[in-house]
């Protein structure tokens, strides 16, 4: 990975800028902690995306997961692409709706599903993907769906880290391919017209064959169940998962290659066993949206001990989980002096009361003074949806940038927002 040759970032005069405008300046404009969004970025990773399936078979759709990255302004700039919406929750069916994406282009995959929750997404009309049987008689209980689609585990999982590996033994999500055959029958049975199947293995992928390896026994299970049941397949979602690059000698996933692997295996599967030609559809979240944002973020202490070299910022894991929840590698720069050679080590903490605030574990830096402004990159997927109050801590502000301009898409939250929702209970007085 080289930050700088992916069209986000660029090195003025040693300053970092980002859609044409200096970070430092933002960090001065809008406060710290500070997401920034490119615009431009989003909208080329999604067109990349598009264009190198599109490339192997004509009926593609591209399923953004909102959970990913659920700001409005996100949301609406992958509506304008052709985007269709993976949501894993009410409220990002709600999100979605709200900025207009028609209710045929959301689908609802959720684990653990309320009686509440199905009644609202049928309710939106939105097509859902089970995960359990038991889901589909609650499902029942309110109207039979016209389209129902199945969550299959292939058997296989993949992933950067444990917590993020969604298929395979030890997963709790889909079903298992002798009973998602018991349930598409039922389905049938009850007078559901129209089906979908999907799976997703896990998320951070960057190498092929584990992928292809779950879509095997994926299209296997397909094509046992289209034979078994009698049904014609209206879509396969192959899901998501797909990785970027962290650390520097990480290379990129090839988007192209990756499509013409999987294109190939389905169009095999399909061709060989009468299937037609399905609509074939795949969810990427951190891919469109990841290396598209910074985290900026203020220095407040650099503290010396006899053991370790700290840099203090006012971000931490409320602002970015990952690092502690992962164990996740993120590039941390000085955001006016890129052209200064690594002088010190660091480890860059935030100021939680807590040991695991750590964001960045021995960092060669420039020298680093109270009051510089760093950058920490890849922060667009999985940052600000996974931030918190934690420690009382208002969560920041949210800018998106675009060719030297800039709007602030989410307010920075403040002290009072801290009550929002509270009450003192009566008897407290």
């Amino acid at each position: 990975m080289n930050p700088f040759n992916i069209g986000v970032l660029e090195n003025k005069g040693g300053v970092l800028h980002i859609g044409g405008l200096s970070v430092t300046d933002l960090a001065e404009k809008f406060g710290t902690p500070l997401y920034v969004t490119d615009e431009n970025r989003i909208r080329s990773n999604f067109q990349r995306l598009l264009t190198a399936f599109k490339k192997n078979y004509d009926k593609v759709r591209i399923y953004y997961a909102a959970k990913a990255n659920s700001n409005i302004s996100i949301l609406k700039i992958l509506l304008g692409e052709g985007a269709y919406l993976d949501a894993a929750s009410t409220g990002e069916i709600f999100l979605g709706s709200h900025v207009g994406f028609p209710a045929e282009r959301i689908m609802y995959t959720g684990t653990a599903v309320s009686r509440e929750e199905l009644e609202y997404a049928q309710k939106e009309n939105v097509v859902i993907n089970i995960d359990s049987s038991s889901q589909l008689d609650d499902l029942l209980k309110v109207k039979t769906p016209e389209i129902l689609s199945l969550r299959i585990n292939p058997e296989v999982g993949s992933g950067h880290h444990e917590h993020v590996i969604t298929g395979g033994k030890k997963s709790k999500f889909g079903l298992w391919k002798e009973d998602a055959l018991e349930v598409y029958k039922y389905a049938k049975k009850v007078g559901v017209q129209r089906f979908g199947v999907h799976m997703h293995i896990g998320s951070g992928i960057l190498k092929m064959e584990p992928f292809i390896d779950a879509l095997n026994r994926f299209m296997q299970i397909v094509r046992v169940v289209s034979e078994k049941a009698e049904i014609r397949f209206e879509f396969i979602d192959i899901g998501g998962g797909l990785g970027v690059p962290y650390k520097l000698e990480e290379e990129e996933l090839n988007v192209r290659e990756f499509a013409e692997n999987v294109t190939s295996t389905v169009k095999r599967a399909l061709e060989k066993h009468g299937l037609g030609e399905p609509i074939l559809c795949i969810e990427p979240g951190r891919y469109l949206v990841c290396d598209s944002t910074i985290l900026v973020t203020r220095v407040q202490r650099v503290k010396k001990t006899p053991h370790r070299k700290f840099v203090g910022v006012d971000a931490g894991f409320n602002t970015l989980v990952r690092p502690a929840m992962y164990g996740a590698f993120h590039y941390i720069m000085v955001a006016d002096r890129l052209s200064a050679k690594a002088a010190e080590t660091y480890d860059v903490v935030g100021p939680l009361c807590e040991s695991g605030d750590v964001l960045g574990q021995d960092r060669k830096l420039p020298k680093v003074s109270e009051g510089d402004v760093l950058a920490i990159l890849n922060a667009g997927a999985y940052g600000y949806t996974m931030s918190s109050q934690y420690n009382s801590r208002p969560r920041p502000a949210e800018v998106l940038v675009k060719g030297g301009e800039c709007a602030l898409i989410r307010e920075r939250e403040t002290r009072e927002s801290l009550l929002a929702g509270q009450k003192v209970a009566g008897w407290l007085g």
